[in-house]
């Protein structure tokens, strides 16, 4: 009997290293070897019969011809369950990365590494350090039957990814799911609304960022950050607390926000255009759009919405002083919620487009947000390259 890997992309490569494998992959076209003496194969040629146990790629849908045939399958938390040191789980719809960068910036002193969504697969982790801090996606948490938190964080649950897991209910339920896996010698930080999900976990409630300072014992004044990663720092802050009943703001505030979220860029004009290009769902765009709500927005919305219904946005936008900006391949949708609305929306089609028109537009007291709302794939490598191309093309105006 052999041992199956599904999907040939970082997370099963950590894994694959080890050698001794077969790989299943649709890009594969005909039997081949890689350089750690795997076997792969065209995932039409597995036969379920003649594996041990299989591992996929968490992207790949539970609706995909592999997973419905595999008989054994497994997650890679659960395959290095066995070999983990204590680990924080950190989950929810918007903020998970930066939640976590900043856990392991608080944490790093106690021999704490990061891993999972964030970067690093758990197959490149150190076994020998002493926590993993992982960044845990809907898709691990979906395949995961053994693997469990010492503690739990997870951030509020929005509509996202819905085309995967087929429902909200669905993907709350993933998102819910380490909670029924979890000891009594665990803990869990937790939105308010999932005060009574049943766990065994010790259950920390919050239901704003006041409830998480109290609990931390610090003062939201002294916490450099503004919303949305305020509620981000208080959770690392709350990991630490947990760990040694201390909370180092102090430490907290030399923390540095990545790229791509909510990155501010002034103009040789003076005019500020924001890069939220990691916004790649509903709630993140509201969040974002929540932070400039004071002033006349210039919105680039649009890209591969993945199935997920847009008119949460358009209501949060409804009556609000903000002209839409329409791109990707759900662009006219957003015109059509747009008119539906009464909001004023461009079609632009291309990001390109959108960044030329608005800046016919822009004054002084505006801001320009790049904050899409949707995923990009559609028009781009990633939403790094999508954040990458919208400041490329400010320059190209001769802005910066």
């Amino acid at each position: 009997m052999k041992k199956s890997i599904f999907g040939y992309a970082n997370t099963t490569k950590a894994i694959a290293k080890s050698g001794g494998w077969d790989i299943y992959d649709d890009k594969f076209t005909s039997v081949s070897k890689d350089e750690f003496g795997n076997s792969l194969f065209p995932s039409s040629m597995f036969d379920e019969t003649k594996s041990s146990f299989e591992i996929t790629t968490p992207g790949i849908s539970p609706n995909n011809h592999l997973i419905k045939k595999a008989k054994n399958l497994i997650s890679e938390y659960d395959y290095f369950y066995d070999d983990m040191p204590f680990n924080v789980w950190i989950s929810g719809t918007n903020g998970k990365t930066t939640t976590t960068k900043m856990t392991q910036h608080l944490l790093q002193s106690l021999g704490s590494v990061m891993g999972g969504n964030v970067g690093v697969a758990l197959g490149d982790l150190d076994k020998n350090a002493k926590i993993w801090i992982l960044e845990t996606s809907s898709f691990t948490i979906h395949y995961t039957n053994k693997a469990r938190p010492d503690i739990y964080i997870l951030l509020p649950i929005t509509p996202d990814h819905l085309s995967w897991h087929g429902s909200l209910k669905e993907y709350e339920d993933a998102k819910l799911k380490p909670l029924s896996m979890m000891s009594e010698n665990s803990v869990a930080i937790l939105p308010k609304k999932y005060a009574n999900t049943k766990t065994l976990a010790h259950v920390v409630c919050y239901e704003n960022e006041a409830d998480l300072a109290d609990f931390c014992k610090v003062k939201l004044d002294d916490i450099n950050f503004k919303p949305p990663f305020l509620l981000d720092a208080l959770l690392a802050l709350c990991v630490q607390k947990i760990l040694i009943d201390f909370s180092d703001v102090e430490l907290l505030n030399r923390f540095v926000i990545e790229p791509n979220k909510l990155e501010e860029i002034v103009d040789n004009k003076g005019r500020i255009w924001v890069n939220d290009t990691k916004a790649t769902n509903i709630d993140a765009c509201i969040q974002a759009v929540k932070r400039y709500e004071e002033h006349k927005i210039h919105l680039i919305l649009g890209g591969d919405d993945k199935g997920v219904d847009m008119n949460p946005v358009f209501k949060f936008l409804k009556g609000m002083d903000v002209v839409i900006y329409a791109i990707g391949s759900n662009t006219n949708k957003l015109i059509e919620l747009s008119s539906q609305f009464g909001l004023e929306c461009k079609k632009c089609n291309f990001l390109q487009n959108a960044v030329k028109e608005i800046n016919e537009n822009l004054k002084d007291d505006e801001i320009a947000l790049l904050s899409p709302a949707a995923a990009s794939l559609d028009q781009f490598k990633s939403y790094a390259h999508r954040g990458d191309e919208f400041k490329k093309f400010i320059k190209e105006l001769n802005l910066l």
